[in-house]
């Protein structure tokens, strides 16, 4: 999320009514009060307004850049209100040396002046960072609602297209014990075959609300929906499996991994002599997962791939504010897609 927020219009009226504002606060120091004394004390006021204005807000969106994230918010307030002082105090005093030299009487440099002068300029500072950080919060809120409805409708979009079915996926997994009911006991294979069969469909109903899972669940899943496509492939599908124990319990978006290792079957030939190679790995610092297969796509039989469900994983991880894309690569005869590890 960008750090910054549009704050023209902000600044375009708000400098000059502050400063108009601060200008009809301090009326009472004169006696009598003229139109041209009034202009020359609002053009002081906005003279200054402007400079401590636009500072404080330099500093405010560089620590925002710098403290990004929620867990850091306390550090970056902190850091915010020691560095406001700061920077309002020195510009205060700088910004107050040309105005002493034109108008001397008014503008004194003494030491009691300039500190009166600070303590006045911090409080419309303290005002001007509070609208910021009040504007970004619910900038924030916003944004979150707005990013945890497209995580809702897109991990939808997810569980449907690995159904592959309009039929209730509850209706379907009651079948499925049905049906494993009505099979032969000593049929161990068919049994098998169905009680995988239904584990696929549970852990789709059982992810449908969350936005991630650990590794772990994800991989045995994985492990179950491979093993249904074994019966099938048999020899002709290799699969290798590298994930050292810490990074299990990193996140993934749920079924994420599974849309993956189910496009390169579905687009990739395997067959006797060209034996479909899937490799699953994770990276020894733990920062990506890594679905790779040979590429020797299908010339014939299925529809060519569209690309929308690589396209949906990708947004799932914007949506998750993975702190990196996901990377698609192919080489050396090999398709890869890295998926970034999210933190437990």
């Amino acid at each position: 999320m960008s750090a910054r927020i549009n704050d023209y219009r902000l600044r375009l009226i708000g400098i000059p009514v502050l400063s108009l504002a601060i200008t009809l606060l301090t009326a009472s120091s004169h006696g009598t009060w003229t139109l041209p004394l009034f202009i020359v004390d609002w053009a002081i006021s906005l003279y200054l307004t402007s400079v401590l204005w636009l500072l404080n807000r330099t500093l405010w969106h560089w620590l925002l850049r710098r403290f990004p994230h929620v867990d850091e918010t306390k550090r970056r307030l902190w850091m915010l209100a020691g560095l406001s002082v700061l920077g309002t105090s020195g510009a205060t005093v700088l910004l107050r040396m040309p105005l002493h030299w034109l108008l001397p009487q008014y503008f004194h440099l003494d030491f009691q002046s300039q500190l009166s002068s600070i303590f006045f300029n911090l409080f419309p500072t303290v005002a001007v960072l509070t609208l910021y950080e009040t504007l970004y919060f619910f900038r924030q809120w916003e944004q979150n609602v707005r990013r945890s409805e497209q995580l809702q409708s897109a991990g939808t979009q997810s569980q449907l297209e690995a159904l592959q079915s309009q039929l209730d996926p509850h209706f379907l997994f009651n079948t499925l014990n049905t049906l494993s009911a009505l099979i032969e006991p000593d049929n161990k294979q068919a049994q098998q075959f169905v009680e995988q069969l239904a584990d696929v469909y549970r852990y789709v109903l059982l992810t449908r609300d969350k936005p991630t899972v650990p590794l772990a669940e994800e991989l045995a899943f994985v492990d179950t929906y491979l093993a249904l496509h074994k019966v099938r492939f048999r020899d002709n599908l290799r699969i290798t499996v590298d994930v050292p124990a810490p990074a299990l319990g990193a996140r993934v978006a749920p079924l994420s991994v599974q849309l993956l290792v189910e496009n390169a079957l579905k687009h990739n030939v395997a067959s006797r002599d060209f034996p479909l190679e899937l490799r699953l790995s994770a990276h020894i610092s733990g920062s990506y997962f890594t679905v790779e297969n040979t590429l020797r796509p299908r010339t014939a039989g299925l529809a060519p791939s569209t690309g929308m469900g690589l396209a949906n994983v990708r947004h799932r991880y914007q949506l998750l504010q993975a702190s990196q894309p996901v990377v698609v690569s192919a080489d050396k005869g090999f398709f890869r897609v890295q998926l970034p590890l999210l933190p437990e």
